[in-house]
């Protein structure tokens, strides 16, 4: 029924001025303001909405996924940007000093490592 449709995600900010800021500035997407919020452009064609909502409450799981070639640059680069990454005491094997779960090594997945943008919402980097 909509295999043929060209599907997007979307979540919500508490500010999308202080969104488009970070989105673009700290983290190099490419952003464009849509007349209901903000278009988030990649590479491979994929779009993501993100509008503002009064009543916003953070998303409690990742919203959004960087795949990077070195996740320890990646995270490195977002760190020097003031970036704090998330830590988390659930997870099935143990993130290091920085924050980067090596999932890897443990034949668990990717090494990954979340960190938040400004309202509060899950973002990922992650190295397969």
């Amino acid at each position: 029924m909509f295999g043929n449709s060209p599907a997007f995600s979307g979540y919500s900010v508490d500010d999308q001025v202080v969104a488009k800021q970070f989105y673009s500035e700290v983290l190099g997407c490419t952003v464009d303001d849509d007349w209901m919020g903000l278009k988030l452009t990649f590479s491979n064609g994929h779009t993501v909405f993100i509008y503002q909502k009064n009543d916003h409450v953070p998303a409690t799981y990742t919203v959004l996924n960087f795949p990077v070639e070195s996740i320890d640059a990646a995270v490195d680069g977002l760190v020097e940007k003031g970036i704090v990454m998330e830590r988390y005491d659930n997870m099935p094997a143990p993130q290091d000093e920085k924050g980067i779960l090596r999932g890897k090594d443990a034949s668990m997945g990717p090494n990954i490592a979340w960190f938040r943008d400004p309202a509060g919402n899950i973002l990922s980097v992650l190295e397969n």
